[in-house]
């Protein structure tokens, strides 16, 4: 099996393939502090001003958000097939599902960009239009989509950089007949992916199922 080019600054492929593991743990490690500190924002805010997230809770479009939980499920699961097809050198299966993943990665931003839209016709977007008859609490159920908005903005943005390395990895193992020499950098790219599916999956509960 054919690996990937050795760089002149490891001993073997060995070493090279657990400094790329390393590399990417301790990349994600600083993402979950990164995130970390949003969660822990949002539940000290939830657990000062319980009614106020609850009754905002109720104007998000839950089922929107619930769709996009299937995509991302099921996007880890193609970008699962990827990573053993390239390492068992099935390349048009490995491109396939590289593909099948940037294209259900493309379809939650589009969802999650429809449901913006709608928050904005509903004047639900912090700020001076903000629309506050409904809410008994104003500040605080603003300030819930304060945290709504930061949350799931990052995550998009966190998304667009994933579909950006999947699209990436298809056209470097297309581009390569030794494909398996490409199966550490899918792999990596794999990890990347699921944290980012894993991040939404704790935003979902957090964020719709308040109430």
């Amino acid at each position: 099996m054919a690996e990937a080019p050795l760089a002149h600054q490891f001993d073997d492929i060995v070493q090279q393939r657990e400094a790329a593991g390393l590399g990417m743990w301790t990349f994600l490690a600083t993402e979950v502090l990164f995130f970390g500190g949003l969660f822990t924002a949002y539940t000290v805010y939830r657990m000062s001003y319980p009614d106020a997230f609850r009754e905002a809770c109720h104007h998000l479009y839950m089922w929107l958000g619930a769709v996009n939980t299937a995509v991302l499920l099921t996007s880890s699961w193609t970008m699962a097939l990827a990573v053993r097809a390239i390492a068992t050198t099935d390349r048009r299966s490995g491109i396939s599902s590289l593909l099948w993943t940037a294209a259900l990665g493309t379809l939650f931003l589009l969802i999650k960009g429809v449901e913006y839209y709608l928050d904005l016709r509903e004047q639900l977007v912090p700020g001076a239009g903000f629309r506050t008859a409904w809410s008994v609490d104003p500040s605080h159920a603003q300030m819930y989509f304060v945290l709504y908005f930061i949350m799931t903005g990052l995550h998009a943005v966190h998304m667009l950089v994933g579909v950006g390395a999947v699209l990436v990895m298809a056209f470097l193992v297309w581009r390569d007949s030794q494909v398996t020499r490409r199966a550490n950098a899918v792999e990596m790219t794999g990890l990347y992916w699921h944290f980012v599916d894993i991040v939404w999956i704790f935003l979902f509960p957090l964020l719709y199922l308040v109430a």
